[in-house]
């Protein structure tokens, strides 16, 4: 019975130490960092008619939030950046195939999404906000009570309103438009009340027209945003996150939201 012991306590300890070799080694073949200095760039994939986060300006070049975030963080880790428009649909098969080397345009954390890909720290946290005309006194959620509001058709901001059945059973009537920028011109001249909206979107137009509108004390719900990197690629997540820290600590990462946004909405 001794001797069975023994041989038990032997094959676990046995057992231990080759799963314990086995995770060094995965570990220490992980060179995408390295090759990412190599190549002296990473390959950012992205849907390019995504304003503010990143989209062609009127002289066809690819600008926005993320598009100056990844060049400022590439600028401090040593390399470039290569901007590469891709299918939405498919940016995380496009991303595992190498054809891209970080998912990095508004791209929302996800359970779902963590089974098939790895991300950054959280560098930003969006929210759908209530935007409102600046002579409102829409405040809260329950001032919604009566209230015509807009909101873009398929949108997340339709799912979180629907989410909250309180709400939307107060409201007198939900108006559907085919992009937010029709819902805002209609908040402007009082067709409706209120537009439910990503914060990100919200604000970038807010940004664009001082004095119009402003933005209620409560929302819908927040969402972390992330940079999609692929599972394997440990050592190029690793320096990504310690430059995006260092962006935050600085500050940086807090003027490239003020420009964009109006408002440091950088996750800490």
């Amino acid at each position: 019975m001794k001797k069975r012991l023994v041989f038990l306590v032997i094959a676990i300890f046995t057992l231990g130490v080759l799963i314990s070799g086995c995770g060094k080694k995965e570990q220490a073949t992980d060179n995408s960092w390295k090759e990412i200095q190599q190549k002296g760039k990473f390959v950012l994939g992205l849907d390019d008619s995504f304003p503010p986060m990143g989209f062609k300006d009127d002289k066809g070049q690819i600008v926005g939030f993320d598009i100056d975030m990844a060049q400022e963080a590439a600028k401090r880790m040593g390399v470039k950046v290569e901007l590469k428009p891709v299918q939405w649909d498919g940016v995380l098969l496009s991303l595992n195939n190498k054809d891209i080397d970080v998912i990095w345009n508004g791209l929302t954390i996800t359970d779902k999404r963590k089974q098939q890909i790895a991300f950054s720290k959280v560098y930003l946290q969006n929210k759908q906000i209530i935007v409102t005309n600046n002579d409102s006194n829409i405040k809260t959620k329950k001032d919604l009570a009566g209230k015509k509001v807009g909101l873009q058709l398929g949108s997340s901001s339709e799912t979180a309103l629907n989410a909250d059945s309180t709400t939307t059973k107060s409201i007198k009537e939900i108006k559907k438009y085919s992009n937010n920028t029709e819902a805002l011109m209609d908040l402007k001249t009082g067709r409706i009340d209120a537009v439910v909206v990503d914060e990100v979107v919200g604000r970038y137009y807010i940004s664009k027209k001082p004095g119009q509108y402003k933005v209620a004390d409560e929302d819908f719900g927040k969402e972390d945003y992330g940079v999609g990197i692929r599972k394997t690629d440990v050592s190029f997540k690793n320096e990504l996150d310690k430059t995006l820290d260092a962006m935050k600590a600085d500050g940086t990462a807090d003027k490239i939201s003020q420009k964009w946004f109006g408002k440091d909405i950088i996750a800490k």
